[in-house]
């Protein structure tokens, strides 16, 4: 009984820390764009999305669309990772989507995030856009997934983007450069819906840690 007590109390003590880190990483945050319905609470981040909000440039859509909602924290520090853990079991219609961003401004910034498609797949995938051109790679995964955590790491003006599903064991989804994204930058998280369509985002295990993505052991630098 004494051994359960000590693990709870120690349980207890985690939580409570993990809660004050995430509520002092939530304050430093931002609206570039603010929802008109949203939470933020001491460990969780809610983001109802209204029809019609994206961001794209330009590629292959010849349209651009700058009005999705976008939640940041600003930084110089050359060298760290961002995790966190996204909720979009109430994604339902076609482009619904959730997850990180690094957004610079209207021309130059990064996502990545999972989007609904239909009630048998949805695309994993990410976009990076470079002085107004965006790219979208993607893989189909089932429908069913309604969770996704995020690494986003950074090593001065390169970026690495990674997934999971249980927040453990991460899998490389890009690797890319961003041409303006060298100094200060903004990153965090967004939620949208591309069509008419709405749903509720929810964000939760949010931390900094040290960059989890090492330096290239191969080739050396020319």
């Amino acid at each position: 009984m004494y051994l359960r007590i000590v693990l709870l109390n120690q349980k207890l003590y985690f939580d409570f820390e993990r809660k004050k880190e995430d509520y002092a990483m939530i304050e430093k945050m931002k609206w570039s764009r603010t929802p008109r319905v949203f939470v933020l609470n001491e460990d969780r981040i809610e983001i109802t999305t209204e029809p019609h909000t994206d961001l794209w440039q330009r590629t292959y859509y010849h349209f651009q669309n700058d009005n999705a909602p976008v939640l940041q924290m600003e930084t110089e520090e050359k060298f760290f990772s961002f995790v966190v853990k996204t909720d979009f079991s109430e994604s339902h219609h076609r482009f619904d989507q959730c997850g990180i961003v690094m957004y610079l401004d209207s021309e130059n910034w990064l996502k990545a995030s999972v989007e609904y498609e239909n009630d048998k797949f949805q695309h994993l995938g990410s976009v990076v856009t470079n002085h107004g051109y965006s790219d979208w790679a993607t893989t189909a995964i089932p429908a069913d997934v309604k969770n996704m955590w995020y690494r986003f790491s950074r090593r001065e003006d390169d970026y690495c983007i990674e997934c999971s599903e249980d927040g453990v064991f991460f899998s490389q989804m890009r690797v890319c450069h961003v041409w303006e994204g060298a100094g200060k930058i903004r990153f965090g998280i967004y939620a949208c819906s591309p069509e008419d369509s709405s749903f509720k985002a929810v964000f939760t295990d949010l931390k900094i840690t040290e960059c989890a993505w090492k330096a290239h052991e191969g080739q050396q630098p020319d």
